[in-house]
């Protein structure tokens, strides 16, 4: 850990004692915020509360044979801070593939390069030298004329560099004709109201932190080369074949699935307009970030629906694919289901966006609007993997959490959307993922509590402090709640935050608000603290009504009780509690189960329930 994290890590571990009955253990930069009036303990945003945004125009030529990509951009950068800016700081995630950058991830020698050149910098009327650039990794930063509140300055900048064959992450060049193009352009980084600029670096590992912008982008490729994209796209008539055109338009009203290409079109070369090159045009408002795709091989299957019937707004979903890619004949139909279900049944807000597109990549990674999944065998994770990835557009992207940071604030969501949806699509399946691992893992070594910073985190604490833990919190606190309830405080949370930048505190005081209760006994010990996850049947007594079950909770962290109840007669009762029976710090929780049956047997647990020793989650009930 470096000094200034562990430095927060160990304030929250030293307040969780002093602070766990009177509310959440904070950081000083949270009351920090509080003091300003930028953020609110009630989970609201403070009324002081601002961020900046940007217009982009990007314009990019991207040539698939030598793999060059290469732009120009026109940024209008709008201050909305009360501070005044002396510097600019801006990403430039492509050098991740820069030779001599730190990276978490082990490349190929041979996949890297030169990074992004940069050709041309001017910002305001001052043209920036070469030397005046800083470059630390993937971050750049330059002095700048002082740019007051409120303020705005143009920023022009021409650069290149040459996408990734090889050491594929999360961009690159598919196969022979097929090319997913993210993180292209250098942009600037978040000023925020917590740290000021963002200067963690990225390594490959953790992932992004953007503000919302506008963009216009011409993406400018041969002919025959398609590109699926974030935004809408604007000259369709220009550069495909009417033929496609029509078909395009005609989706974008049908809830039937349309072949916009087929393999008869790809054989024919009759898809795009017959031109050396086309430039294809986007426009998307308030989003955190733009990429493109392209092949001049892909079938393109897409269909629409109503997702919110009160306007009648629809959203377009495209699978575009390997025609030998057997799964993905079926995955524009598992998006479909997945966009519907997100709008309708959890968490039952509109999807955000007028479409969303699977690409048939070579990662399993989202971005707005657009899904990069690899092809799989398995029918049961080919659904598991849309419905994640799918997920991630109301997190990150609609609410614009800092991922770099707290990874669990979107990938804990994109979780329990992926095991509450996908049972929806193929009802035999039981979705599971990393549960086990939770448990199996829970006090060793790598486990920390999931509010530890996400570059912090080491070994497998890294996957199931991002994906399972959280998603578990989230899950048990629906369970607690009741779905009504529960749908109510998140709801509260998505109003208020969606298009902003939420913190782990707005989150947990947004579902108090919205709710009615402080859960802060709750969060408390399911993200603030650490140790095992595991539970054990700790006696069986006969009781006058029936049965008294002893359930002993051999950490702080509050579980779920799933009871299998087997008895003499052949028959089975299943009981249940929530997380409600530890909410007053017990460590034993009595169950009574009132019958006249004898009871044979009883068994601990359940598929959403992490427990580290499953030894204890059986008891033989003698019969007296």
């Amino acid at each position: 850990m470096n000094k200034l994290s562990l430095s927060a890590f160990l304030f929250v571990l030293a307040s969780f004692g002093a602070f766990a009955q009177q509310g959440l253990p904070l950081r000083p930069e949270i009351q920090a915020a509080y003091t300003k009036g930028t953020r609110s303990s009630t989970g609201k945003p403070g009324p002081r509360y601002w961020q900046n945004t940007a217009g982009y125009d990007l314009k990019v030529n991207f040539d698939p044979q030598s793999r060059l990509v290469k732009g120009t951009e026109e940024i209008t950068y709008v201050n909305n801070s009360p501070d005044t800016l002396k510097q600019i700081w801006f990403k430039l995630y492509p050098n991740l593939y820069k030779k001599g950058v730190e990276r978490k991830t082990k490349f190929n020698e041979s996949d890297l390069g030169e990074g992004v050149q940069i050709s041309a910098l001017k910002i305001g009327n001052q043209v920036i030298e070469k030397k005046a650039m800083v470059e630390e990794g993937t971050n750049m930063y330059t002095a700048i004329a002082a740019l007051a509140p409120g303020k705005s300055i143009k920023v022009n900048v021409s650069y290149s560099y040459v996408l990734n064959k090889g050491s594929h992450m999360r961009t690159g060049q598919v196969d022979e004709g097929s090319y997913f193009v993210a993180y292209f352009f250098p942009r600037i980084a978040v000023y925020d109201d917590i740290e000021g600029w963002n200067r963690y670096p990225y390594t490959g590992e953790e992932e992004f932190y953007n503000d919302f912008c506008s963009f216009k982008a011409e993406v400018t490729v041969p002919k025959d080369f398609v590109v699926w994209a974030t935004g809408d796209l604007s000259n369709s008539a220009s550069v495909l074949q009417p033929e496609i055109a029509g078909r395009l338009k005609k989706a974008e009203q049908s809830d039937s699935v349309i072949d916009v290409i087929t393999k008869e079109n790809l054989d024919a070369r009759n898809v795009t307009k017959d031109k050396a090159l086309n430039t294809w045009k986007f426009e998307a408002k308030n989003v955190t970030d733009f990429v493109f795709a392209t092949s001049d091989h892909y079938l393109w299957k897409s269909s629409s629906l109503v997702v919110d019937p009160k306007t009648s707004r629809r959203t377009r979903v495209d699978a575009a694919f390997n025609p030998s890619h057997k799964d993905y004949y079926e995955v524009i139909d598992f998006a479909r289901k997945t966009v519907h279900a997100m709008s309708y049944d959890f968490p039952k807000w509109p999807f955000p966006y007028s479409h969303e597109t699977v690409f048939d990549g070579l990662d399993q990674m989202e971005y707005p609007m657009m899904v990069n999944d690899n092809p799989l065998e398995n029918r049961e994770n080919s659904i598991t993997l849309t419905v994640h990835e799918i997920f991630h557009t109301l997190f990150p992207f609609y609410m614009g959490v800092n991922e770099t940071k707290y990874g669990w604030m979107d990938e804990g969501w994109a979780t329990i959307g992926e095991w509450l949806i996908s049972p929806s699509i193929e009802p035999t399946m039981v979705d599971e993922y990393g549960v086990a691992q939770t448990g199996a893992t829970s006090g060793s070594k790598d486990d920390s509590p999931v509010m530890t910073l996400t570059p912090d985190l080491k070994g497998s604490g890294s996957f199931t402090n991002s994906y399972p833990k959280p998603g578990l919190g989230y899950l048990f606190v629906k369970d607690y709640l009741g779905d009504e309830l529960f749908t109510k405080a998140l709801h509260h949370y998505i109003a208020q935050w969606n298009g902003k930048h939420p913190m782990p505190y707005d989150f947990f005081y947004s579902m108090n608000e919205g709710s009615g209760k402080n859960l802060d006994w709750f969060w408390n010990r399911w993200f603030f603290s650490e140790g095992v996850t595991d539970m054990a049947i700790k006696d069986v007594e006969l009781t006058n009504m029936g049965y008294l079950i002893k359930i002993e909770n051999k950490s702080a962290k509050p579980l779920p009780v799933d009871l299998n109840l087997e008895y003499e007669d052949g028959s089975q009762e299943k009981v249940h509690r929530t997380i409600g029976v530890w909410e007053k710090g017990d460590t034993i929780a009595e169950i009574d189960i009132p019958t006249s049956k004898v009871l044979k047997k009883v068994v601990l647990g359940s598929a959403h329930v992490p427990d580290r020793d499953g030894s204890d989650n059986t008891f033989h009930v003698k019969v007296k």
